[in-house]
């Protein structure tokens, strides 16, 4: 019982972070993180997240990576919540060894249909002979049903590879799922607003420090990101 409060409350944190980093209205929502140990308790790993909005209009799933420059929102700023999102994510995967769980090396997690879903891998992926784009790829072909029409010929043929592959082998995986109630979470667009409207009322003389890491909108509307998977190093 106290290993299941536990894992609730990270659950949690997870999900009020994720909520808070979308800025707008959504029909459900994706995100893929690995975490790979090496020697010296060095790990590397990669996460993203994909959302869909709730619009009748729009019907591609946004990428994290694509949210700072659509929504004018300071990259920096940004990426730094996305780098707090991946360690409550590690932090998740270190409260599930302490209870006993064997250490995964990814782990996918979808909201739809106000149901939680997380599903954990335990493949060796220092071992495999596919490459961070290449799961990036499969991933979103399973996950976000992306059709393979939309890939390139080479892109194809490594996907199929792939799912032949995955017809034979066994890949050991645990899943969890719960229902969610709606969370009251301000996103970062409602924050950036209420941060403004506070701005304006402090006096230019007065030294008052709003918030310890300014996410302020980025005045380069026009300003290109590439998108590609994150990937991030801790010692």
């Amino acid at each position: 019982m106290i290993a299941k409060s536990i894992m609730q409350e990270h659950y949690d944190k997870v999900l009020k972070q994720l909520f808070y980093m979308i800025p707008e209205k959504w029909d459900r929502v994706y995100l893929y993180a690995s975490v790979v140990d090496h020697h010296k308790e060095v790990q590397t790993g990669e996460m993203f997240f994909y959302y869909f909005p709730k619009s009748i209009i729009r019907k591609n799933p946004i990428n994290v990576y694509e949210i700072p420059a659509k929504f004018n929102i300071d990259e920096h700023g940004y990426l730094k919540l996305a780098e707090n999102l991946y360690n409550e994510i590690k932090q998740l995967r270190k409260a599930m060894i302490a209870i006993g769980e064997n250490p995964w090396s990814n782990v996918t997690m979808w909201v739809k249909d106000c149901k939680f879903n997380a599903e954990y891998s335990y493949e060796n992926l220092q071992q495999s002979r596919y490459t961070s784009d290449d799961r990036h790829l499969i991933w979103r072909h399973e996950y976000l049903e992306i059709p393979l029409s939309s890939y390139s010929r080479k892109e194809k043929n490594m996907i199929e590879e792939y799912l032949e592959e995955k017809r034979h082998k066994v890949n050991k995986k645990s899943t969890y799922q719960e229902a969610i109630y709606e969370m009251t979470v301000s996103n970062i667009t409602e924050y950036n607003k209420k941060y403004e409207k506070e701005e304006k009322n402090i006096d230019e003389n007065d030294d008052i420090d709003v918030r310890a890491e300014p996410i302020s909108n980025n005045e380069n509307t026009e300003k290109e990101v590439e998108v590609k998977s994150q990937i991030l190093i801790t010692n």
